[in-house]
């Protein structure tokens, strides 16, 4: 049956608006945005970490070391809602992270039949949750949080990487709550801009971030369409790296070898991240290369100055390093087969 009513311009949404609620319309646009960006964000994180747990992995089996089970990225969303909905199908299409490795807790399980059918776990229990999750979503309503917080806080192993989707709490009020200092949230703003009807994504944001165009708008270091995130993050990214390879019991300068690896070939002129680059030049001289990087506080890392910022704002060339890395990852087909 053909819908006589498609397209017609008189029965849009745009088409109900006044004058006054036509110029808020890129509210709209930059909220869809976001949205994407988020998903992107956590997709690009996921999917480098899920690329050096495996490369720890290989590592551990030539040096006879036993790794186990914690060879394989386990993630964890808390919240099924709109935006924990849009980044478990990006995850699912966009990166080679199992089903079986991938948990959801809600109040409403229910609400996930079609995802538990492709082997997605989901039951509303978010201390189990917590307690079996290498990387934690945290995709619940600001309102929800302190009791979600009650429920993590005695929960929450200090290798689990907590990734907060909840704006209206900063970052050094979630680590109070959780007592927890292994936490990472995005801090996106907006600024004055012509072009955000850039940020017109499909109903699915998996769709999205398979066009090179979103993955170019939505480059961390380069963000269009009047979005704007954070150096800090990029940083984050970066010292959450080196605390997988410290809570697996990776040497420093191994550590720095295989958080190297996953950006070379990316961009044509590659630095490479030394100690330095990481830690002051005092604690990395006295760090012998078989030692462990100390356990850095991402909470301190993305609400202060560091060694890592100060690297990043000065090396243009490692800025575009990352960005060819994010773009390349994010644009990589999934390989088939997965179980």
């Amino acid at each position: 049956m053909v819908d006589l009513t498609a397209n017609l311009k008189s029965l849009s949404f745009e088409s109900g608006l006044s004058d006054e609620e036509e110029k808020l319309l890129h509210l709209r646009e930059r909220a869809a945005g976001r949205a994407v960006c988020g998903c992107a964000h956590a997709t690009f994180l996921c999917k480098l970490l899920h690329t050096l747990r495996a490369a720890i992995k290989r590592r551990s089996s030539r040096d006879s070391v036993a790794m186990g089970q914690d060879g394989d990225l386990c993630v964890g969303i808390l919240g099924l809602g709109h935006l924990g909905k849009q980044l478990l199908l990006s995850l699912r299409e966009k990166t080679d992270i199992k089903p079986s490795h991938i948990k959801i807790s809600t109040r409403r399980p229910e609400s996930a039949v079609d995802f538990a059918q492709g082997g997605i776990e989901c039951f509303f229990d978010n201390r189990r949750l917590a307690a079996w999750a290498h990387v934690l979503f945290l995709c619940c309503r600001p309102s929800h949080l302190p009791k979600v917080c009650a429920d993590l806080r005695p929960r929450l192993p200090k290798h689990c990487l907590v990734y907060s989707f909840i704006s209206a709490v900063p970052v050094n009020r979630l680590a109070q709550l959780l007592g927890h200092s292994f936490i990472l949230r995005p801090q996106y703003g907006f600024v004055a801009c012509d072009n955000a009807n850039v940020w017109r994504p499909p109903s699915r944001v998996p769709v999205a971030l398979s066009e090179p165009l979103w993955s170019e708008a939505s480059c961390p270091l380069a963000l269009s369409g009047g979005i704007s995130l954070d150096q800090s993050w990029v940083c984050a990214v970066l010292y959450s790296l080196l605390n997988v390879c410290t809570s697996a019991s990776v040497g420093s300068s191994d550590a720095l070898s295989l958080i190297n690896s996953l950006f070379q070939d990316k961009w044509q002129h590659t630095v490479e991240l030394n100690t330095e680059s990481y830690i002051n030049s005092s604690c990395a001289s006295s760090l012998p290369l078989h030692e462990l990087f100390p356990w850095i506080n991402l909470t301190d890392a993305q609400t202060k100055e560091t060694p890592l910022s100060n690297f990043l704002s000065s090396s243009k060339t490692m800025q575009q390093c990352f960005s060819a890395a994010y773009k390349s990852l994010l644009e990589t087909p999934v390989r088939a087969g997965r179980d």
